[in-house]
């Protein structure tokens, strides 16, 4: 059976209109699943307790798509540009 790893993790933007951290000693890691629901459900969960600040971003990383060696690279966006 694969795994489809999922990483959530979130912190304070420099500007909420882009994806750069304000400070990245203080992304706030919230963990690794073993699926996409349940890492939905924890993201949803952390941004939830957030929603009044608009410079706090959680994301969902696809760490299963780093992993799979089957498929060719994707081309990815660097964070902050």
């Amino acid at each position: 059976m694969t795994q489809r790893l999922h990483l959530v993790f979130g912190g304070e933007l420099i500007d909420p209109t882009k994806n750069a951290f304000k400070d990245v000693d203080d992304i706030h890691i919230v963990g690794m699943f073993p699926d996409y629901a349940t890492a939905y459900d924890a993201w949803k969960s952390e941004a939830q307790k957030t929603v009044d600040n608009a410079h706090m971003r959680y994301f969902i990383a696809h760490i299963h798509r780093l992993r799979d060696e089957e498929t060719a690279a994707s081309s990815t966006e660097e964070l902050g540009d």
